[in-house]
């Protein structure tokens, strides 16, 4: 927390489902408020292949390394959601001009049976494992690939044969407590065009977590988090390695649910934040859920955050007391329920009345916020707007039109509250090919949510 300021990012943009038939591509964005090219995009780096659906990334290696002098992070790790390509980006060489360094090709990944790549994690070992969703034919398989640290070869599965778990999406491992726990998403073949509520109640969507043996590589428990729990997606540890216990954000029903470990050795959960659906009129719904896509702990365990992607807002909680969440900042930045917008909210739990739309420096801001990245130090939060194109374009056809954004937010670290910051927007609606959809943040030196101590 004590290290320098943010003075880039990489953040992967996507032109999948826009009409434009150009390749994904990685963008660099000068984030240091003293350069002449702040809050631009200085670098693009294309990909050699079009309809990848580049999503999240990772590193070759990270904190889980410390003390090993041999190991250097200066690859870009980017599995992709459609192709399961993954690329590796060297961004060491030249930080401001990524380069491409290597493909691994889904045929590849295939021979692990496996597809749809979601996230990644270096671990001790030096290797990259990488999460996914689904087998090679589009149903749904949560298991993950290991990919040598130096060559970037598929070596293996990570998981011991049989185990995977029915879907996958994203993970995290404790070491110190011999366990990762991982989420899911959902069939990849169904919400691959997008998204219809008859494939919940069909079992298509996942409400469940899985606890996994981190040294035998087997699923020893898995959690039903019930209805509210539906679409459990990011998950994250407390940050400290000797924590028991962390929290996963549940996107359905816009809920936040702690996990922890027993006295006798076994994991539970226990709903500890919910956000309430507003009845509406003029949306697809008579209900619109919040819709919660991202969450993150700052470095030093204090503050949760987390987006609606729906309802248009970012909250912050104080989780000293972990069981008890407390809400001390929040901010809506768009969404679906702003104010001479075609939806009219009829009843809201917390709302006295529809948030007005956003603008800054000229642009009134589409889509919601949805991938969210902090600072090192905590008080600043950078905000993207893009949730999977497919998505994107089912309920956000603006942002397709128009691009989605990249905004900033000061933190207070103190109290707690959330301020837009006026002076900081990128613009992907004026890329040189046309709108695209920029989806998750890193700094080239790690962030809360791609480094794991052990």
């Amino acid at each position: 927390m004590k290290g320098p300021r943010e003075e880039l990012i990489y953040v992967p943009c996507i032109y999948r489902n826009t009409g434009i038939n150009q390749p994904d591509y990685l963008a660099t964005v000068d984030v240091n408020p003293k350069s002449a090219q702040y809050s631009q995009v200085i670098h693009r780096l294309p990909m050699p292949n079009v309809h990848d659906e580049l999503h999240h990334s990772g590193w070759n290696t990270c904190s889980s390394c410390f003390g090993d002098t041999s190991k250097v992070r200066n690859k870009l790790i980017l599995p992709c959601l459609i192709s399961s390509r993954v690329y590796v980006v060297d961004v060491g060489t030249d930080p401001r001009a990524p380069r491409l360094h290597k493909v691994v090709e889904a045929e590849d990944v295939k021979k692990c049976g496996l597809g749809n790549l979601h996230t990644s994690h270096c671990l001790a070992s030096g290797e990259i494992m990488i999460s996914s969703l689904g087998d090679p034919d589009g149903n749904g398989k949560g298991g993950f690939v290991l990919l040598d640290g130096e060559t970037f070869e598929v070596k293996k599965n990570w998981e011991v044969d049989g185990h995977a778990a029915p879907f996958g999406y994203d993970f995290w491992y404790q070491p110190r407590h011999n366990v990762m726990i991982s989420t899911e998403w959902g069939t990849p073949k169904v919400l691959r065009e997008g998204f219809k509520v008859e494939d919940v109640a069909a079992g298509h969507y996942g409400r469940q977590i899985h606890v996994w043996d981190w040294t035998e590589h087997t699923r020893i428990q898995t959690l039903d988090l019930g209805d509210d729990g539906q679409i459990p997606l990011e998950i994250r540890f407390l940050h400290n390695p000797d924590a028991e216990e962390g929290f996963v954000g549940c996107a359905l029903r816009s809920s936040v649910f702690r996990f922890y470990k027993e006295k006798d050795g076994k994991w539970a959960t226990e709903k500890v934040i919910q956000v309430p659906a507003k009845k509406v009129q003029g949306w697809a719904l008579a209900e619109m859920p919040g819709l919660i896509t991202d969450i993150l702990i700052s470095l030093d365990d204090r503050f949760l955050y987390f987006s609606n992607w729906l309802h248009g807002d970012i909250r912050q909680y104080d989780i000293t007391d972990t069981r008890n969440p407390k809400l001390v900042g929040q901010i809506f930045l768009s969404g679906s329920i702003l104010n001479g917008g075609p939806v009219t909210v009829q009843e809201d739990k917390e709302l006295k009345c529809q948030p007005d739309p956003v603008t800054v420096k000229g642009k009134r801001i589409p889509g919601g916020p949805q991938m969210i990245q902090l600072s090192l130090d905590g008080k600043r939060l950078y905000v993207t707007t893009s949730l999977y194109s497919a998505w994107d374009k089912q309920f956000y056809p603006d942002m397709i039109r128009d691009g989605s954004v990249m905004l900033q937010v000061d933190v207070d670290t103190e109290k707690g509250g959330l301020k837009l910051n006026p002076d900081f927007l990128v613009d992907f609606g004026k890329e040189p090919h046309g709108p695209v959809l920029a989806h998750e943040c890193r700094y080239p030196g790690g962030d809360c949510s791609s480094d794991i101590w052990i």
